[in-house]
């Protein structure tokens, strides 16, 4: 049995669970609260952060791109029809490009200010850095998310996929970071319509169920959320 270690609005999170869902895995989540330090979870990855991918009591495997890499190379070359790497290698290369840009400087510039500021600040104990929003981390995402999507808008218009011909981790790693915001109503759909019918054809994917099922509690998602055909 595969066990991930999980916060249902961590993006890297989302991530990791569209991909066991399009490779057809069967998982148990576990939520994890990364902020609380906990001794046991510490233990499995010292780092204390979220995901974190378990097989059958084996080694623990910690981060986004690492569980992606452990996916691709335990299932993904088994099943080309639904692999979500490349099999040729600047092809790969792109994808690993497209994960890293979307988890990375995505999240870094736009939605981790997003899901901090919104979601774990309302979770966390004013001790470990709750409490109220930042305005200014507010409004710099809210300005820097409209760059990201004309990037996404660039991609989906000029390739099938963001990575190229065939759904990839690249579609992954944008959808999963873009569902946290879209959930807070702070994705500025106008500003691009080539990324959001990407987007709508990625949210269609029985993948995205799971996900467009969670809530955060006090908090309704925006209409957009759950509305495929938005």
């Amino acid at each position: 049995m595969l066990i991930v270690y999980h916060h249902p609005f961590s993006p890297a999170s989302r991530f990791v669970r569209l991909a066991l869902h399009e490779y057809g895995v069967n998982f148990e989540a576990y939520l994890e609260f990364p902020w609380q330090r906990r001794r046991d979870f510490l233990l499995i990855n010292p780092a204390g952060t979220v995901p974190v991918a378990v097989e059958n009591d084996g080694t623990p495997v910690c981060g986004a791109g690492v569980i992606m890499e452990y996916l691709d190379e335990t299932r993904g070359y088994m099943i080309p029809e639904k692999r979500l790497m490349p099999d040729n290698a600047e092809r790969r290369a792109e994808v690993r490009r497209l994960v890293d840009w979307f988890l990375g400087k995505f999240d870094r510039e736009v939605i981790g200010h997003f899901v901090r500021e919104k979601v774990y600040k309302q979770e966390m104990p004013k001790s470990a850095g709750g409490g109220e929003p930042d305005s200014a981390a507010l409004r710099a995402a809210r300005t820097n998310i409209r760059h990201h999507m004309r990037y996404i808008g660039y991609l989906a218009a000029s390739r099938r996929w963001l990575g190229g011909d065939k759904l990839s981790f690249a579609d992954m790693a944008a959808a999963a970071e873009l569902s946290c915001a879209d959930y807070l109503g702070e994705v500025p759909w106008e500003e691009d319509e080539h990324a959001k019918a990407w987007y709508a054809r990625v949210k269609s994917r029985p993948s995205f169920r799971s996900l467009l099922g969670e809530t955060i509690p006090g908090m309704r998602p925006a209409p957009s959320y759950a509305d495929l055909d938005f």
